[in-house]
């Protein structure tokens, strides 16, 4: 099993949601995070220059079966490019055991 970790734009979300819902990927937690980032510039809207060093992004975690691994991976890197900095990052760990709490059961079924 895998853990995916991607960190995207908040308007990229709903894309990126309907994207793994379509490859089969429909369980996942997620929350708003702040980070620092590459991007440098500030930005002047209505007459007010505001800086951009703190970055609101969105970040999903996802569990999932080694030969979901690939789609998944592939799925969020289209879905939430934009083609510009600060389209974000994934991260990939492993894990070594996943249980289900209302069963016990435990292995790579549970996220079925």
């Amino acid at each position: 099993m895998k853990k995916i970790e991607a960190i995207i734009r908040k308007s990229k979300y709903s894309a990126v949601r309907d994207a793994l819902h379509n490859v089969g990927v429909n369980f996942f937690s997620y929350w708003d995070v702040t980070g620092l980032g590459n991007e440098k510039e500030g930005h002047v809207y209505r007459g007010v220059s505001y800086s951009t060093s703190d970055i609101q992004r969105r970040q999903l975690s996802i569990v999932v079966n080694d030969d979901f691994e690939e789609i998944t991976i592939k799925t969020l890197l289209e879905a939430a490019s934009t083609g510009e900095v600060g389209d974000g990052k994934i991260f990939v760990s492993d894990i070594n055991e996943c249980y289900r709490i209302r069963t016990g059961e435990k292995g790579g079924d549970t996220l079925k």
